[in-house]
């Protein structure tokens, strides 16, 4: 397999589908939640030390896996965990026949999980309203009202991610939307707060397996409202 991907990229607010030849990965672990369906030959994918090959397959958050064969056009989901829980997507597995129509008709209509603790709301906020630049945690801290020590449990506890792994998160997304939108990667980088372009495709080899060009040259892109 090339490392190269191409397809169909639909990407909303808070998940993103594929559907098209996905290129072999290295390990890695997103913040997103996974699904991946296949009609035709089925993938493999190595998950935590195993070789798994399926046609439908639903891949936790954080949880560490490599694609190492898809032969066929493969459909792939990603949800944001802040949005979404993953009982409602594991659903989505039994859909007779997925497509990028019913998977975006079934994700808008899946109930959002509401962030209970205003302070989370806050420093939530005020972190993307700074992602152009400097992300500073105590300024986090301080619009939720919280110490440091307290914000970082918080964020732990209730979103899974240390401050700094989430930003870095929040950073990519804010990225691969400037520059599937057109912006090149420079100017993707930037956007986004990253250092240069090198650093955002560093960022995105880490959390996704595949480098920004190779991942993103041969997508074509649909922005969903």
């Amino acid at each position: 397999m090339k490392p190269e991907w191409s397809g169909r990229l639909w990407l909303g607010h808070d998940y993103g589908l594929i559907l098209g030849q996905l290129g072999r990965t290295a390990p890695h672990g997103h913040y997103a939640h996974q699904l991946m369906f296949c009609t035709g030959r089925p993938f493999t994918v190595g998950l935590d030390g195993r070789v798994i090959t399926a046609h439908r397959l639903l891949i936790p958050s954080r949880q560490s896996h490599a694609i190492l064969q898809a032969d066929d056009e493969v459909l792939v989901l990603y949800a944001e965990p802040v949005a979404f829980a993953i009982e409602p997507l594991q659903s989505l597995l039994e859909l007779t026949e997925p497509s990028l129509e019913t998977l975006d008709t079934h994700l808008r209509q899946l109930p959002r999980q509401p962030l209970d603790d205003p302070r989370l709301a806050r420093a939530l906020y005020t972190l993307d309203q700074h992602l152009t630049g400097k992300v500073s945690a105590q300024a986090l801290a301080d619009a939720a009202h919280l110490s440091l020590s307290q914000l970082e449990r918080l964020f732990t506890q209730q979103l899974g991610l240390p401050v700094r792994r989430l930003v870095l998160w929040r950073r990519l997304r804010v990225a691969l939307h400037l520059a599937l939108a057109g912006s090149s990667l420079t100017e993707a980088a930037h956007g986004a707060g990253f250092a240069d372009s090198a650093h955002f495709s560093r960022t995105m080899k880490q959390l996704f397996g595949v480098t920004a060009g190779a991942s993103l040259r041969q997508l074509q892109v649909r922005l969903l409202a």
